[in-house]
């Protein structure tokens, strides 16, 4: 293994509805060339996008209600049961709307609590989006994110302020690294377990994370600090599954040494 300092896996989320709530997973499995299974499975069409089910293709993020713009997603809490395929939406505790994701009736209702609820955000009736296994990432590769928590903290020192760490809603958050040293992992693979992330791109952040997951407020400038103070906008890394295995909370993660010719 390499000399970077020891780390392990700190939490795992997935992110069923793509800018709805975070889940918290203690275990995943992985699977060569997947995202976590169920991530970014569905997406909310905001005017019409011209997205085939038939033949999902990776469309712009813009497409779609998502943080970047629509802040107050944030707060609302949802749920989605992989068996039933059941989306719960709920405020304060009280269930606003469910419906079974697989279903013209179970999407109905969804799709019509948007419409009640973001009517003056909306380009065009809202609908639910699912191309089976498509996922609706921010990028056109199926990915894992990876968030340090070091950098995470690094963050907070230039703002003055706490940072909750879902406001970058990555898949993997990892205490251990140095500030940034995810940045430096780019083209180099991860071990967890007998699992293989290869590092592919770094992720440059975008007005999303300006809006806090917990009261929805969009309350801080996050990328123009970013910019002021390292010249770049970017925090955190995708990486690519080579090989699959299960990971768990509380696994360590390290990066391995290249193999010599």
């Amino acid at each position: 293994m390499s000399r970077i300092p020891p780390a392990e896996i700190a939490s795992l989320y997935r992110y069923p509805v793509k800018g709805l709530t975070p889940e918290p997973l203690p275990s995943v499995t992985l699977q060569r060339g997947q995202t976590l299974p169920a991530d970014r499975r569905y997406a909310i069409e905001n005017g019409p996008s011209g997205f085939d089910p038939a033949r999902p293709a990776w469309l712009h993020k813009s497409f779609y209600l998502m943080l970047m713009r629509n802040e107050r997603l944030a707060g609302w809490q949802t749920h989605y049961e992989d068996e039933s395929h059941i989306l719960t939406i709920r405020r304060d505790g009280k269930v606003a709307a469910r419906g079974d994701l697989e279903t013209a009736e179970g999407r109905a209702a969804i799709e019509a609590f948007f419409a009640a609820n973001f009517s003056g955000e909306l380009k065009g009736p809202p609908k639910v989006l699912s191309g089976g296994g498509h996922s609706f990432s921010d990028v056109a590769r199926k990915v894992v994110s990876i968030i340090n928590l070091g950098s995470v903290r690094a963050v907070e020192n230039m703002v003055g302020l706490p940072v909750h760490p879902l406001r970058f809603r990555a898949n993997v958050y990892v205490s251990g690294w140095p500030a940034w040293q995810e940045l430096e992992l780019v083209g180099q693979t991860l071990a967890v377990g007998n699992a293989r992330l290869k590092v592919v791109k770094r992720i440059t952040r975008c007005a999303a994370v300006n809006v806090d997951p917990e009261t929805a407020a969009r309350d801080l400038e996050i990328p123009p600090a970013l910019m002021r103070r390292l010249g770049h906008n970017e925090c955190g890394v995708y990486a690519e599954v080579i090989a699959g295995g299960a990971i768990a909370v509380g696994d360590a993660i390290a990066a391995e040494e290249p193999k010599l010719v």
